[in-house]
């Protein structure tokens, strides 16, 4: 199974915002700090409330999540590019860099859980902020938009290994 690492952003109703959204990261590319390039690719789809998205997805990347502190680091560099591009990206209602992170709120649940969302990276239209009581934890981003700041990627060593997760299990069943 592929993990996918890229930013996600919801656009609203209009598939055209989508489009121009996409148009803005299609074939950026970058040469990372290891001197690997990678170029983004895009897609725009449609969520059970029949809003639009866009997932811009950088290429040369694990797609088996953040298997080693070293993908972390490129992905977190990534992830950093990808902000960096998003400042001046077209009109979204709020987006996110990370692994897995496609859909990861309908806009409806978003706003449902909003004040106790914990997602550092998250950036949200000034509208939505506002819509949900303005949360204290939101910093401003860019003209229009605020965010949670983003953390970076985390290697995680009992998720990447099933042999480490085995052991772990062991010790506990041993208890």
């Amino acid at each position: 199974m592929a993990w996918v690492f890229s930013l996600s952003a919801e656009c609203g109703s209009d598939q055209a915002r989508a489009q121009e959204f996409s148009e803005h990261f299609n074939g950026a590319h970058w040469t990372l700090s290891n001197g690997a390039q990678s170029q983004c690719r895009v897609s725009i789809f449609q969520d059970i409330e029949d809003n639009w998205w866009c997932r811009v997805c950088p290429n040369n990347i694990s797609e088996s999540g953040v298997d080693t502190p070293e993908t972390a680091y490129l992905m977190t560099e990534l992830g950093i590019l990808l902000y960096q591009r998003l400042l001046s990206a077209p009109s979204f209602r709020y987006a996110l860099v990370g692994v897995e992170v496609d859909e990861f709120r309908t806009y409806s649940e978003l706003l449902e859980d909003l004040p106790n969302l914990a997602f550092p990276g998250l950036v949200l239209a000034l509208g939505i902020w506002q819509e949900a009581g303005s949360p204290q934890t939101f910093q401003p981003f860019s003209m229009g938009y605020v965010w949670k700041t983003y953390e970076g990627e985390v290697y995680k060593p009992l998720m990447a290994s099933p042999d480490l997760k085995t052991k772990l299990n062991n010790l506990l069943t041993v208890q």
